[in-house]
């Protein structure tokens, strides 16, 4: 019989870097997890990662175990990176900030397939293109 689900918890933490802290602590003790069990397990599974953000969603059973998936690190970050800038632009229109080649676009889309509603590699390397243009990343084709 399938376990009952009590509820879902989404977080984003640094790969590796778990800790009782918030906000991990306090998602996961409201729901009579063991906080400390977690962070071994999620600091494990995602040490080969450097220091990727890395979202990861926690289904939490009515018996108080739970499940958890590790997500590829957002668009956002992964664009940061590559256009070695700190953070996007506050005004995406009139401010560019950084610049990232078609290539750079690929190798993202192609890593961050698997979590975008597309199976199609060119229709991900849209939804990157988007997400660079809204934080004023400049795409060159070089």
């Amino acid at each position: 019989m399938a376990k009952k689900i009590k509820t879902m918890i989404k977080l984003q933490i640094t790969a590796g870097k778990a800790n009782p802290a918030p906000p991990v602590g306090p998602a996961l003790g409201q729901h009579g997890l063991n906080i400390q069990e977690f962070c071994l397990k999620f600091n494990e599974a995602t040490k080969e990662k450097g220091n990727d953000t890395i979202p990861v969603e926690i289904t939490v059973f009515e018996d108080r175990t739970y499940a958890f998936i590790c997500k590829t690190p957002p668009a956002s970050v992964l664009l940061k990176k590559a256009a070695s800038i700190e953070k996007g632009s506050g005004n995406a229109l009139k401010q560019k900030v950084g610049k990232v080649t078609k290539a750079q676009l690929r190798e993202i889309a192609e890593r961050k397939i698997s979590d975008l509603n597309t199976d199609d590699i060119n229709q991900a390397i849209k939804i990157i293109e988007g997400t660079a243009r809204q934080m004023g990343i400049e795409i060159s084709d070089k």
